[in-house]
């Protein structure tokens, strides 16, 4: 054998009899087998134990020249490693990389795996675009911004680096060759990162590696786990002597590691480095399917992203890191449109929590926040389940674009030549796909087929060009977009009576202010976090003069607090004094500005307007062009909740006790602050998940029904909903729950019209309007009871008997929805 210890055949063969009987006698003793003398250090030239890299400037050819040769840079079974260690100008070891770090030193030494012959050990500075070094990198480094200041910059070294391995290579007589590193970082977190930002294209070489740790774990499986290991631990481990005392930084590092590994390739170990680490090319699309299983440990969400991000975007801010096929799904909100969210899974756990270590890492100008997010957020945002959806999305490897605006009566034909012969669509009309409502009214968008990124680009300079009378926004988009709209689109409808208004399931004893009164309040610029505790505390004793269920939390489009609230005061008089009491007032380290208002004002904003210096902006579903003729009024509906199971809500969070020094004084008993009846709430016709824009605190919400029904149900002062004894109460509810989950979670139990007879007494007027879509009914069966900060807490759900409600809860009782065990009980 070549390199062995000993000279002549025989003598290498009584050799390796003699280390094999040892080395059994050390297994059946329990040890582990012994390490034998180290092998002879790393060879070194004449030059001395380390090379400083030489300038050449002949290549020239800017950060993608790399000089052609006939050596294989990578290979499944590679007859070289070369051995890299690296650092930046910040945090080392576990942290390497997870500060945005440019790098600054680079060490390697190429190592024949059959000669087991080293080469020259190299070791190059690299000049960093910030100079600025932190105070562990100068101490464990011995680097200064002045000595770094003369290197080269990366796509300069890398040239280096990889024509004086070629050379290391030609002079032991090698043919190929694979990276070897401790650990994962370098490759993943550092070199790939930071040539993604400078647009530098790394070498083949950086796309396989060996990860040291591995390789050493797979020979000692007694050894200490895989992250825990260090370079010095795995020599102590084989025993290899070292002297780590060099001040040369990276110099003791290398020699170490190429010692472990001539360590690991010699008996008794014989290790072969087969099946390298590899990091993708590029990431791949593909359709994803709600039956798919998707592991929990493998997803993390992203947030902060720009909202003309694409999929190719969020790969490349990960790059490094094997995102799974199909694995970037980019959220919507209720509109349809990206809310600076993407759900990202990576091919196994290992690359998800390399991912979150990128947390606060920049796109551009914006930071990202990235943390853990599971599989079934994952499958609901970017699973499908339409055929059409799979057939559009089975061809791969193609640039979708996303076409907002179309004309309702555009047809394949229209966009076909609105896009023109120079930008062809991948098989004509098969390329195009267009959403449709599930009464097969078109919505205005379509999804196209590009098979090259060069036609994608020549579509997107057509952006809000002219199709009919209509300009048409084009955007880059992603299976799972596609997937998300067709979802929203084709599921059935929450409400199904568009726009039916939303009304409240409160006691309608106190009607919410009206006219030009100027009788309210608006407190604008309150933190994100204030709840109406908060808002009472910030008023002091002017608390007694709020009208009950007077004080509205707006909320924005995402459910979330807007930083703005409205409270209706009992006169004009005590919102004056208020408004000057109060302006610009301190909560939570926050002036609050506080405005006097009328009733008229604050129902504009609870509906959607805004109110600001130039005065009311109507919301948009008061503007003409939204709103269809047929739905100009809605008369307003009576909804009762049975007063036992009100009674089950009436928290301190809704009703709100005595304030000590104000306890005196004479204040209304059992006041609550929440709004007994909202303004009527006119949504976008369009929207078939609308999210209100009015404060949660009205406790819950219910379509509305129709008004020849409400006032059926006026005239016969009869409930709404069934007594009692056939409502199931449910806690525990995931905060993104609806009235879809729900019914798919009782699925089996619904009831038809006819099962009501017995449940409700009612007139004949209102039997006959309850013959009505059992879509209505079972909608109408069940009561989503939102917290303070908008999202769902509980829910009710009406039964047709006591029986049938018993059966769900025992059948049903602490089963999932969303990976969250559910609370079932009888009212």
């Amino acid at each position: 054998m070549q390199g062995s210890v000993c000279g002549t055949p025989g003598s290498q063969l009584l050799l390796k009899l003699e280390r094999t009987a040892l080395r059994v006698a050390d297994f059946l003793r329990g040890g582990r087998p012994r390490a034998w003398p180290a092998p002879p250090p790393a060879s070194t030239s004449a030059q001395g134990p380390a090379q400083a890299v030489l300038i050449d400037r002949r290549g020239g050819a800017g950060p993608s020249c790399f000089p052609p040769s006939s050596v294989v840079m990578t290979a499944s079974h590679s007859d070289s490693l070369v051995v890299l260690f690296g650092a930046t100008a910040g945090a080392s070891g576990a942290k390497l990389g997870a500060d945005e770090r440019e790098l600054i030193l680079l060490v390697w030494q190429v190592v024949d795996l059959h000669s087991k012959q080293t080469g020259i050990l190299h070791k190059a500075l690299v000049k960093a675009d910030n100079l600025e070094l932190t105070e562990q990198c100068r101490e464990e480094t011995g680097l200064t911004p002045e000595g770094l200041s003369n290197a080269e910059p990366l796509d300069r070294v890398l040239q280096q680096f990889h024509q004086l391995v070629l050379n290391d290579l030609e002079a032991l007589g090698g043919s190929s060759f694979t990276l070897c590193t401790d650990g994962q970082l370098l490759i993943r977190q550092v070199f790939h990162p930071e040539a993604s930002k400078k647009n530098v294209q790394l070498p083949e070489c950086f796309f396989s590696f060996f990860d040291l740790r591995k390789e050493f774990k797979e020979c000692c499986p007694t050894a200490a786990a895989v992250k825990d290991q260090t370079i010095k631990s795995m020599a102590e481990f084989l025993e290899i002597s070292s002297d780590d005392t060099d001040n040369d930084f990276g110099v003791w590092e290398v020699t170490t590691m190429v010692n472990t590994v001539l360590a690991l390739i010699s008996w008794p170990y014989d290790h072969e480095f087969v099946g390298p680490e590899t990091v993708k090319y590029k990431y791949e699309t593909g359709p994803c399917s709600k039956s798919e299983v998707v592991d929990g440990e493998t997803v993390i969400r992203a947030r902060g992203l720009p909202w003309q991000s694409s999929d190719q975007d969020i790969a490349r801010f990960f790059k490094g890191l094997n995102i799974a096929k199909g694995g970037v799904a980019l959220c919507l909100n209720a509109q349809g449109r990206r809310n600076g969210e993407a759900l990202v899974r990576f091919v196994n756990a290992e690359q998800r929590n390399l991912a979150l270590e990128r947390n606060k890492h920049h796109m551009g100008s914006r930071y990202i926040e990235v943390y853990k997010a599971t599989g079934e957020e994952f499958l609901k945002i970017a699973g499908g389940t339409s055929n059409e959806v799979a057939q559009f999305l089975s061809k791969e490897n193609q640039v979708i674009i996303r076409m907002r605006g179309l004309p309702f009566t555009a047809t394949p034909e229209d966009v076909l030549g609105f896009l023109g012969t120079e930008c062809p669509v991948t098989g004509g009309k098969e390329g195009l796909l267009f959403v449709k409502y599930p009464d097969g009214r078109p919505t205005g968008d379509a999804f196209v087929l590009f098979s090259c990124e060069e036609y994608a680009q020549q579509a997107l300079k057509k952006h809000k060009e002219i199709l009919g009378k209509r300009y048409i926004e084009l955007f880059r988009s992603t299976a799972a977009e596609v997937q998300q709209v067709l979802n929203r689109y084709l599921s059935t409808p929450l409400i199904p009576t568009l726009p039916a208004p939303l009304i409240p399931m409160i006691p309608q004893h106190y009607p919410i202010a009206s006219g030009t009164v100027r009788d309210c309040i608006r407190l604008r610029g309150l933190p994100y976090t204030a709840a109406i505790d908060d808002i009472l505390e910030f008023m002091g004793d002017s608390t007694v003069d709020i009208k009950p269920h007077g004080v509205h939390m707006v909320l924005n489009q995402q459910g979330r607090p807007s930083g703005d609230a409205f409270i209706q005061m009992k006169s004009a008089d005590r919102a004056f004094i208020v408004a000057q009491k109060c302006h610009k007032k301190m909560m939570k380290d926050r002036y609050v500005e506080v405005f006097q208002c009328s009733g008229e004002e604050m129902n504009f904003v609870l509906m959607g307007g805004t109110l600001n210096r130039s005065g009311l902006s109507p919301p948009p579903c008061k503007l003409p062009c939204l709103s269809p003729p047929g739905y100009a009024a809605f008369q307003a509906a009576t909804a009762v909740i049975p007063a036992d199971a009100a009674a089950l809500y009436q928290t301190p969070a809704l009703f709100a006790a005595a304030r000590g020094a104000y306890a005196s004084v004479a204040a209304p008993q059992a006041v609550a602050y929440y709004p007994a009846q909202a303004t009527q709430l006119y949504m976008n016709y369009t929207a078939y998940y609308p999210s209100p824009p009015v404060s949660p605190t009205t406790m819950g919400y219910i379509a509305a029904p129709t008004a020849s029904l409400a006032a059926a149900a006026s005239a016969s002062h009869t409930q709404m909903m069934p007594q009692p004894g056939a409502l199931v109460r449910m806690q525990g509810l995931p905060y993104n729950t609806g009235m879809k989950e729900i019914l798919s979670f009782f699925q089996g139990y619904q009831y038809a019209p006819d099962d009501y007879n017995g449940l409700i007494q009612m007139n004949d007027q209102a039997r006959s309007v309850l013959q009505a879509p059992k879509e209505w009914l079972r909608t109408d069966s069940i009561l989503v009871l939102y917290n303070f900060s908008g999202r769902p807490s509980e829910a009710l759900v009406a039964f047709p008997s006591v029986e049938m409600a018993k059966k769900a809860v025992s059948e049903k009782h602490s089963q999932l929805i969303g990976g969250k065990n559910i609370d079932l009980s009888l009212v």
